[in-house]
């Protein structure tokens, strides 16, 4: 059995390829898988470092905003089309996956032409260009969200399956994360990241919950994952004037590769509401403040945090409530982790909202 999973951009669409790869190789170990995604991406980092072969072609998404920048964008999906033929050539795959990002659309166009199985997961409440453009000739389109189907052409075809998350998320042990990061059983930890490639506003934020915590003398453990191009920039301003040495209460990283175990040791997440973001901390059963990105499509990522909301098991803040300071994001967090039946309520709630066989449903969907 050959496969071939196209990926690219963000964690949100490479870590479910990832997982549906796992997953095949477990009950096929002779599978041959290989992944083709954008050449510059972060896919080229993750894919390779979860043991898969990746390949890049040349794609890019299109600029609504400025119309004629797409002439270059069309010249690039037509040379990536020309190298996904190469690719189909040597690999001939048995089946074509597509996780999302717009390098899926000329990869899963050529393995449809090539008359090879196509699929999709869409890991969004609200579905992305590629995605709904591809689904008119998949032959199943996978969901995280009951609801999503209405947005495609075909909604027969779509089965809701959930975000497929790594392993580590349901096989930790949470004493045993704790023990290794040196947190206490009374110490309460709030996890603080913006995503693959970190935010702005939620750092802005997390900068000023720092300084609040450290004021008011709370006894908590702030684990804050800057994302690689802000790490600098906010060392020297949490560092102030301490020659070096940050807070007790906090640490600063620049990438979180251990995420399943931050995630397992934390009481409250602190994130953006990316589609995987948003499935981890419900199968890890975590209470959350989401922040959703208002620079995405569709604004996907706010109804994204809204199933959360909805049943409990998240607070939602709008960006442009902290920005104009109505909402303050230290408060947020004391109420949850100073009301120990609030914190206990919203992580069995989050909890209930976890799937943790969505790769198993997607595998036995693949026809395989």
């Amino acid at each position: 059995m050959k496969v071939l999973i196209s990926c690219g951009g963000t964690g949100g669409h490479i870590y479910p390829g990832i997982a549906i790869a796992d997953k095949i190789k477990q009950e096929q170990p002779d599978a041959e898988i290989l992944f083709v995604g954008t050449k510059n991406g972060m896919e080229n980092q993750l894919v390779p470092a979860s043991g898969y072969e990746i390949k890049g072609i040349d794609a890019k998404g299109f600029d609504r905003k400025h119309i004629f920048a797409n002439i270059k964008t069309i010249h690039e999906t037509l040379s990536g089309s020309k190298e996904m033929l190469d690719i189909l050539d040597q690999f001939k795959p048995d089946i074509a996956i597509g996780t999302g990002n717009y390098v899926t659309g000329p990869v899963l166009l050529q393995a449809h032409k090539h008359h090879i199985p196509c699929y999709i997961h869409e890991s969004n409440a609200m579905p992305g260009v590629a995605n709904k453009m591809i689904s008119a000739f998949a032959d199943k389109v996978f969901l995280s969200f009951d609801g999503t189907q209405k947005h495609f052409l075909h909604p027969k075809r779509a089965i809701v399956t959930g975000n497929p998350v790594r392993a580590e998320f349901t096989r930790l042990d949470r004493a045993q994360c704790r023990a290794d990061l040196g947190l206490s059983e009374d110490d309460k930890m709030i996890l603080i990241f913006g995503g693959s490639l970190g935010a702005q506003v939620i750092n802005n934020e997390t900068i000023q919950l720092i300084q609040n915590l450290e004021k008011g003398n709370y006894n908590y453990k702030v684990i804050f994952v800057t994302g690689n191009r802000y790490y600098e920039e906010i060392r020297s301003i949490v560092d102030g004037n301490r020659d070096g040495k940050l807070p007790d209460f906090v640490t600063l990283m620049a990438y979180a590769y251990n995420m399943p175990q931050l995630m397992c040791a934390a009481d409250v997440v602190v994130s953006r509401s990316g589609a995987i973001a948003v499935s981890e901390i419900a199968v890890c059963g975590r209470a959350s403040v989401l922040i959703p990105s208002p620079n995405v499509t569709g604004n996907h990522q706010y109804y994204n945090a809204k199933a959360l909301a909805d049943k409990g098991a998240a607070v939602l803040l709008e960006e442009k409530y902290l920005l104009d300071e109505s909402v303050d994001l230290t408060e947020e967090i004391l109420k949850i982790l100073e009301d120990p039946e609030k914190l206990s309520a919203m992580s069995a709630a989050a909890k209930s909202m976890g799937k943790t066989d969505a790769a198993d449903i997607i595998y036995n969907n693949l026809g395989i």
